[in-house]
């Protein structure tokens, strides 16, 4: 995918993730029911309605759409999909139903299995993020004030490069409701190299962009996850100089699209 028709595609995403972020608020800020999936996960209204915005103004682009709330599509439907939308409508769905308003819009464009470019919104603060390992990364503040863009060239004239300077100790993210055995054990370990280090719990997809925007250092997330939770922040982490890589297959990062659509246990840092 040439560079040209990827700054199209992102564009294209940019209004779809605030257009998904103005369904979610619309029910954030009342009251709203929660239901259980078959996993026990939790859903909304606002996934719902994120979802069908989202799917609606990327038909356009004639790429096909792989959501967490869209209808189940097996792998022998998708399997020869070169280039496809890979969609969280309302990632942190839990942070959601808490209202500490750390939940994200996630979409990303995968080709061949590689995030390519990847957007992340924050409605609450109405932060947004984007970029990809060709077009670099980027975050705007107020997005959803920002009038008179036309192309992403404008959106990249509002926007600070990624990622920012930062004087800070050594810093690791992990995540607010997921924390494992196992990635309390990676935080010790690394404490014994930087003693002072700190570790900041966050939700959803933000834990990925503290490292792509370098106000953290490393994310290990050794629990599971869905290639809709990780593929947009891999894409922008990829554009900030960062990678995510399989935590028990140095040196490999995810890949998208797989037959089974769960990530292995991964890392968020810079390639060694």
């Amino acid at each position: 995918m040439d560079r040209i028709e990827t700054k199209v595609l992102a564009y294209d995403a940019i209004l779809a993730s605030i257009a998904a972020g103005k369904e979610i608020l619309e029910v954030y800020e009342n009251t709203f029911e929660v239901e259980y999936k078959d996993d026990k996960s939790p859903l909304t209204i606002a996934d719902k309605k994120a979802h069908q915005k989202i799917v609606n103004m990327l038909k356009e682009t004639g790429i096909p759409v792989l959501s967490e709330e869209g209808k189940e599509l097996s792998y022998s439907e998708r399997k020869d999909w070169q280039v496809l939308w890979i969609v969280d409508p309302l990632d942190g769905t839990k942070e959601f139903i808490k209202q500490n308003g750390e939940f994200t819009v996630n979409i990303a464009l995968i080709e061949k299995g590689v995030p390519v470019m990847g957007v992340i919104y924050v409605p609450v603060d109405e932060t947004l993020y984007f970029g990809g390992s060709e077009l670099g990364s980027y975050r705007v503040d107020q997005a959803a004030h920002i009038k008179d863009t036309d192309n992403l060239e404008d959106w990249m004239a509002k926007a600070i490069k990624l990622p920012e300077t930062q004087d800070r100790p050594y810093t690791m993210v992990g995540s607010r409701s997921h924390m494992s055995d196992e990635t309390a054990a990676f935080f010790e370990e690394v404490r014994r190299d930087y003693p002072d280090s700190e570790v900041i719990s966050r939700g959803s997809s933000l834990k990925i962009c503290m490292v792509a925007e370098g106000s953290a250092d490393v994310y290990p997330r050794f629990a599971p996850t869905m290639e809709w939770d990780t593929a947009a922040g891999h894409a922008i982490a990829k554009g900030s100089g960062f990678e995510i890589y399989q935590a028990k297959q140095e040196g490999q990062a995810l890949i998208y699209n797989k037959e089974d659509l769960l990530n292995p246990w991964f890392i968020v840092k810079k390639p060694s």
